[in-house]
């Protein structure tokens, strides 16, 4: 660890946004003095003040930021200067750096804010300075994040991708061509250190909390109008992406992209109506564009798009009744303990924003691309599938959800994945008595048609007759089933419950009320074939509960029960902090003419395991596992990475959870490895 980092220990600056030379430059002026009780301070001469100054944590970043401004910008220190006095009516404070104009030399051209490391308290500093001042441009950073805003008028603050250099003008740097490929060079989230998370919760202080619209739905088409621009340019390398303002009147930046949104929908139907149109005004959609231009949504499996729904949807209308999104280190847990195969089918029957089903599909395309000698890089998502990879996702990877805007998501991003085809449903998979009612809707056929085509193919009962009309619908033939299912709140319709072994009690009477993942649990075994695999999210107290016996018993007559995996109590932070654990389990099979992949046994070894790394903390935040020098570890992609014991991160961390699984189950001669 270098002196630098150990001066900002336990502190919420950091220094990775800096060049390795320029920590060395300032370490190497770094002079020690002793103060009046012994302890040797560090001091160091101010590069624009030109005086010794106590090396405290925010001034060893900004004297790294006056060095950055100074060899990466080539503004003069001259030009700079420290504490600069900002008059508030007869109240005046103290902006931390200022560079002046170069024609006007008492003009402040660009104010930069450091001494606030947390973004809102920062940019409301610096939003004030430069209203205040008169600044156009203006800067915040900590040492790991930085953001930079144009100041159009006192209520306009735009996001822009980097500040000019000095023999720069600023519309230089908004108007300058723009392929994928310079998106991949300067993404935000890689170069500022940032989620796409980060700028929707920007967006919505700025601008979303006042625009009068559904910040879901606006930002919802946005990032959906994005995804779309960037995969054409994946497709054609020398385009110039749209998303982007070049210069245009907020007018003409509106239409154009209003045409590039029906462009989009054009292509990936059933996620929007046909007449859907962006109702942010101009002003505001400028400066969402202008926050999200710089950021490359497409990565090498989505997991960046991915958060930002699950953001935006738990805000909406999740977690009513106990649908937490699964984190995706823990979908990506399953997926590798079920060890799917291109041959096999699979569905998730609650699947929110089609978490196991799309890590499901990357899982098997890995496979394909390894067998067919594809690299995959950065951009692997914006290409067309191949013909094995299309005709895996087009048949095999189903999804049901009856929450509206959890499908809507699903069906874009497997839409993408499955290059403009998805099997994702809208109905109630509990309710199965009622899916006819759907089916006849027209409006519905025409968005799920296809889906409802081909899941059809999966019926145990292939045929519809008038006697068999509510159990059609009810038993399936999967290979695969995941699923995290909803844990709150009853089922006390009797008309449902009368259709459910585990809607009884002991005495063989049915309930009055049954816990709506008790219902999940026999429901999902009905989409399995005998032989077929499950992974199910269920609360701990199933497994645990005197009271739930009967449900344990009911599984392991049905199933060889695989394993047991405890998750961390702030796993599902801060949507809940109920305890949780996932049951991996096998349908028995003792059929030789289907392969008796798992012949009923009365007595096995379970494989049972508790999660350690807590992977968030108590509010929910994520945990990110750092480097030797404290800084946030970055994956191949350049994204920082959760610090858990599930699996092992692409080599960069140690085997896990999954790992000692896969182990067991080859030990044991499971039919999946």
């Amino acid at each position: 660890m270098s002196f630098l980092q150990q001066i900002l220990k336990d502190t919420n600056y950091k220094i990775s946004q800096f060049s390795e030379e320029q920590i060395k430059t300032l370490e190497r002026e770094i002079i020690f003095k002793q103060d009046k009780k012994g302890n040797n301070v560090p001091y160091t001469t101010c590069l624009v003040r030109r005086k010794e100054i106590v090396l405290k944590p925010e001034e060893a970043v900004r004297q790294l930021y006056l060095l950055k401004l100074h060899q990466d910008y080539d503004y003069a220190y001259e030009r700079m200067e420290l504490e600069y006095a900002v008059t508030f009516g007869r109240e005046k404070k103290r902006a931390d750096i200022v560079v002046f104009d170069k024609v006007d030399s008492r003009a402040v051209y660009i104010m930069v804010e450091i001494k606030k490391p947390k973004l809102k308290d920062g940019k409301e500093q610096l939003h004030s300075y430069c209203n205040a001042t008169g600044a156009p441009i203006g800067i915040w950073s900590n040492g790991e994040s930085i953001s930079y805003y144009h100041r159009k008028d006192p209520n306009y603050f735009e996001d822009i991708p980097a500040i000019p250099k000095s023999g720069q003008k600023l519309s230089e740097i908004l108007n300058e061509p723009w392929t994928l490929e310079d998106l991949i060079k300067k993404d935000k989230l890689v170069n500022e250190k940032k989620s796409l998370k980060d700028l929707i919760l920007e967006m919505e202080d700025e601008v979303l909390a006042n625009a009068g619209v559904d910040v879901f739905e606006e930002l919802f088409k946005l990032i959906f109008t994005k995804l779309f621009d960037e995969m054409e340019s994946g497709r054609n390398k020398n385009r110039y992406l749209e998303f982007r303002n070049n210069g245009d009147t907020e007018t003409e930046l509106k239409e154009k992209i209003q045409k590039l949104f029906n462009r989009a929908n054009d292509k990936w139907q059933g996620v929007f109506s046909k007449e859907t149109r962006i109702q942010l005004s101009p002003s505001h959609l400028s400066i969402c564009i202008a926050s999200l231009e710089k950021v490359k949504l497409f990565n090498s499996n989505l997991d960046v798009v991915d958060e930002a729904f699950e953001y935006l949807i738990n805000k909406s209308s999740k977690g009513e009744k106990g649908q937490y999104f699964t984190p995706r280190y823990g979908i990506d847990m399953c997926v590798r303990m079920l060890n799917p195969k291109e041959s096999e089918s699979m569905i998730d029957t609650a699947s929110g924003s089609c978490g196991f089903p799309v890590h499901t599909f990357f899982y098997v395309k890995n496979q394909i691309h390894k067998e067919e000698g594809i690299v995959d890089d950065e951009m692997m998502t914006t290409k067309p599938p191949i013909p094995r990879v299309l005709d895996y996702v087009q048949n095999n990877v189903f999804a049901i959800d009856f929450d509206e805007k959890a499908v809507r998501v699903a069906r874009c991003l497997n839409l993408i994945a499955g290059d403009g085809q998805t099997n994702v449903l809208h109905l109630n998979t509990l309710d199965y008595e009622r899916w006819n009612e759907k089916t006849k809707d027209e409006d519905w056929i025409d968005t799920y048609g296809t889906g409802w085509k081909n899941i059809r193919r999966y019926r145990k009962i292939k045929s519809e007759t008038k006697e068999n009309q509510s159990y059609v619908n009810r038993d399936f033939e999967f290979d695969i089933l995941m699923a995290n299912p909803p844990f709150a709140g009853d089922i006390k319709e009797s008309r449902i419950l009368t259709k459910y072994e585990l809607g009884k009690k002991p005495s063989g009477k049915y309930q009055t009320a049954v816990g709506r993942d008790i219902l999940f649990i026999e429901r999902n075994l009905d989409f399995l074939k005998p032989g077929g695999r499950l992974a199910i999210v269920l609360p701990q107290g199933r497994f645990n509960n005197s009271s739930d016996k009967a449900i344990r018993e009911y599984i392991a007559e049905r199933c060889r029960i695989l394993g047991v995996v405890g998750f961390h109590g702030n796993f599902f932070k801060p949507h809940t902090g109920t305890k949780t654990s996932v049951i991996l389990a096998q349908k028995w099979n003792d059929d030789p003419q289907a392969g008796a992949l798992c012949p009923k046994k009365e007595d096995y070894p379970i494989f049972f395991a508790t999660m350690q790394s807590p992977s968030k903390d108590n509010s929910g935040d994520k945990i990110y596992v750092k480097d030797a020098y404290g800084q946030d570890a970055l994956d191949k992609h350049g994204h920082k990475y959760v610090h858990h014991d599930l699996f092992n991160h692409d080599g960069l961390t140690q085997d896990g959870i999954a790992e000692a699984f896969i182990e067991f189950a080859k030990k044991e001669q499971l039919s999946f490895f």
